[in-house]
């Protein structure tokens, strides 16, 4: 082996091992971003839902109660740690009306879709 080859062969190393850390480091970051970026989107979501029943008038504590009342039929055991408006769904007329609200638990989360009944939030 001549020496040229020997100084390409290192080379080609040294590339090698640079593409190989720089994969590894990409990924670690991407994957730190990604857990940011779920909760940031979750706030953002929740934001703009609560924004927009706000903005139509409805009463957070009444469909507040309304998705607590759904889960605790559908779960009774079943501790609720957080509640989240996730998304509001305003159609024409009141009936038409729905709210999903995140329901977060020891065991996991859960949504609940609310919808107007003869001007009551209820489950759907």
């Amino acid at each position: 082996m001549s020496a040229v080859e020997v100084v390409l062969l290192v080379l080609l190393l040294v590339v090698v091992l640079l593409i190989a850390g720089g994969l590894a480091v990409n990924a670690r970051r991407y994957r730190a971003e990604a857990r940011t970026l779920g909760g940031a989107v979750l706030a953002a979501d929740q934001a703009l839902a609560e924004a927009h029943a706000e903005d139509k008038g409805w009463d957070r504590a009444i469909m507040e109660a309304a998705a607590r009342d759904a889960f605790t039929a559908r779960a009774p055991r079943e501790p609720i740690h957080e509640l989240h408006l996730v998304q509001v769904v305003d159609r024409p007329g009141t009936e038409q009306d729905e709210a999903v609200f995140r329901v977060v638990t020891p065991g996991g989360e859960q949504d609940v879709r609310l919808g107007r009944q003869d001007g009551a939030w209820v489950a759907r």
